[in-house]
C-alpha cells in the first residue's frame, strides 16, 4: 500500500541510509500526524528519487528514519524555466505551486517596471518543496532570489529561447513553439509590461512573443496556460 506521508529531507537517500529528522519534521510526523515507530513513509530529496523509509525512533523533538527501497527514480522535468513578476502573496504562492506540479525546472521571480510585490525566496522555496511532496514529484526546482528583468535579460544564456507572453497579443492566433532545446516562459505583472520593456523584448533574437488566446489573462492564470501550451508542444506531456 502506498505511503500516506511524503517528506522532503536534505539528506542523502540510499539503501540502509539513516536519516535524522529536524525538530520541525519530527513535530509534524509524531505530534501532528501521530506516526508510530515502524511506520513506513516516502522520502525525497530532489536528487536520489523516492525511497521508502521506516521510522526507527521518534518523538516531537527528533527522530531517525531508515531507508529501505527505492520506489521511484529521479525524474527530471524538461529544461524549462518559469520567469514571472510576483503578484499578491497567495497568487504568487499559487504560481510557484503550479510551476512545480506542471514541470518547471527553475523558477525565477523578476522585478519589472510595474511589479509592486516583493518576494521571500525561502518561503517560496518551501512552497516548491510542499508542491513536490504533494504531487508525487521527485525533483524540487530552485526558486531564485528576485532578479531585475533588464539585468536577467542582459546575462541571458545564448542557447535558451524565451517564450514571451505578451498581453498586447491578445486576440492574435496562438502559435505553439516548435524548436526543441532549453526554454523559458516569461509572465508579466498585473499591470502588464511597460512599452520600453515590450520593445526590448521584441528586439531580442531569443525572444518569441506569443498570444495566450482572445482574452487578457490574470498573471497566475497566464502562467498555468503558458506552461500547459509549452508542455503540450515540447515537454514531457506529449
Amino acid at each position: 500500500m502506498a505511503s500516506k506521508v511524503r517528506l522532503y529531507v536534505e539528506h542523502p537517500l540510499g539503501e540502509g541510509q539513516s536519516v535524522p529528522l529536524s525538530r520541525d519534521q519530527a513535530n509534524y510526523l509524531f505530534a501532528v500526524m501521530r506516526l508510530p515507530v515502524g511506520t513506513v513513509l516516502s522520502l525525497i530529496n530532489g536528487h536520489d528519487g523516492e525511497w521508502d523509509a521506516e521510522v526507527i525512533e521518534g518523538n516531537k523533538r527528533g527522530g531517525i528514519l531508515l531507508c529501505q527501497t527505492q520506489t521511484k527514480p529521479l525524474l527530471l522535468p524538461p529544461d524549462l524555466w518559469l520567469v514571472f513578476a510576483p503578484i499578491k502573496k497567495a497568487r504568487t504562492d499559487f504560481i510557484v505551486e503550479k510551476a512545480v506540479e506542471m514541470g518547471a525546472r527553475r523558477i525565477l521571480p523578476v522585478q519589472t517596471a510595474f511589479t509592486n510585490e516583493k518576494t521571500k525566496p525561502e518561503k517560496l522555496q518551501a512552497h516548491a518543496i510542499e508542491a513536490a511532496e504533494q504531487s508525487g514529484g521527485t525533483f524540487v526546482p530552485e526558486v531564485t532570489d528576485l532578479h531585475k528583468l533588464d539585468a536577467l535579460l542582459a546575462d541571458w544564456p545564448a542557447d535558451r529561447r524565451l517564450m514571451f507572453c505578451d498581453e498586447a497579443q491578445a486576440g492574435a492566433s496562438v502559435t505553439l513553439p516548435t524548436d526543441a532545446g532549453p526554454w523559458a516562459i516569461l509572465i508579466g505583472p498585473e499591470g502588464g509590461f511597460s512599452a520600453a520593456e515590450r520593445d526590448t523584448l521584441r528586439a531580442l533574437p531569443f525572444a518569441h512573443p506569443i498570444s495566450l488566446g482572445p482574452r487578457i489573462l490574470r498573471a497566475d492564470t497566464a502562467a498555468v496556460a503558458a506552461l500547459t501550451m509549452w508542455q503540450l508542444a515540447l515537454g514531457d506531456w506529449r
